[in-house]
């Protein structure tokens, strides 16, 4: 198993990946934190250092391109210095971005504030895409479907994905995996789909709670039913994750490491299945992978990506020869 792993990670420069969904700019201040305000009981950061962070599913492709897979990306900016720093963010990562300018909204920014390596404040800015520019990128996005070999559909709710059921038929009709990272409490716009990989949380809000594992199976052997679903992988924090396809469960525990920050882990996720899967790799070599991209990048602040070299790293000592 450990040869055919590295094999497929190997085969990852030949990989080319379509991402598609909600971009998004994370800024980060940091700063020391000394004293409370004396207006009202918070802390008072004083900022020293700025930095910005491909955020949404541009961090997705920022991951792609880490484990040198190569990728494009579509997307919607404003017309305004966010979008000019994503654009240039993006350029820098060797990522090939379509980043369809809409005069009429504010690029989505999530601003965090970090005092002693926590983070103490998070402030978003966000506004709807205009119908005329989403057409525009569906129109890019068939364009650019047949020179890929798998697409990623980043949903953060943004308003990106209006079309998102109609690319999802336009890439099983051109045979494509598509990969969508879902979010809401309502996943039948992401019928037809090849996988969706909720968390916990997103998943429960669908499917209902559950007692047990047995249970979990159950509920999710009927959601990816109803959707048609080749598979269906839920990730579960702590407890790891889950895949759940006709011919079998598989569950990876969680790879034990200390949590630092896991905004941006479900980002890491699916980037590094969809890649994986792009370069012939198995259901079950894909979710081991994945899982150990996850915990290495809970591990690192902010919006962060997985390196190559740091997965051989850790599928080593986790993955027996066969």
């Amino acid at each position: 198993m450990q040869a055919l792993t590295k094999s497929a990670l190997e085969k990852l420069s030949r990989a080319h990946l379509l991402v598609v969904g909600d971009v998004m700019l994370d800024r980060y201040w940091f700063g020391e934190v000394s004293r409370i305000s004396p207006e009202a009981p918070v802390p008072v950061v004083k900022v020293e250092r700025l930095e910005e962070r491909p955020g949404g599913a541009a961090n997705v492709a920022r991951n792609i391109v880490a484990l040198g897979a190569k990728c494009s990306l579509l997307s919607v900016v404003g017309a305004d210095d966010a979008g000019h720093a994503l654009q240039r963010l993006l350029a820098e990562s060797g990522i090939v971005a379509g980043l369809h300018v809409d005069a009429g909204i504010d690029t989505t920014v999530k601003l965090r504030v970090i005092g002693r390596q926590q983070q103490l404040l998070r402030i978003d800015f966000e506004t709807t895409p205009s119908h005329e520019v989403l057409r525009a990128k569906l129109e890019d996005f068939q364009r650019r479907l047949p020179d890929c070999d798998a697409v990623v559909l980043s949903d953060y709710g943004k308003g990106g994905l209006t079309h998102i059921e109609t690319m999802i038929r336009l890439a099983r009709a051109a045979q494509k995996p598509v990969l969508v990272d879902p979010k809401g409490d309502d996943f039948s716009r992401y019928a037809g789909a090849t996988i969706i990989t909720p968390n916990r949380s997103e998943f429960q809000a669908v499917a209902g709670r559950w007692k047990n594992e047995a249970e979990l199976v159950e509920k999710a052997r009927r959601l990816r039913d109803e959707l048609h679903l080749d598979a269906l992988l839920v990730t579960r924090s702590e407890e790891g994750m889950s895949l759940f396809t006709a011919d079998e469960t598989l569950h990876e525990s969680a790879v034990a490491r200390e949590v630092f920050d896991v905004s941006g882990a479900g980002d890491t996720v699916i980037a590094t299945l969809a890649a994986l899967l792009a370069a012939d790799a198995s259901w079950p070599e894909a979710v081991r992978v994945a899982n150990v991209a996850a915990g290495i990048v809970v591990g690192k602040l902010g919006t962060a990506t997985v390196t190559r070299a740091e997965l051989l790293s850790g599928i080593t000592p986790l993955i027996p020869d066969a």
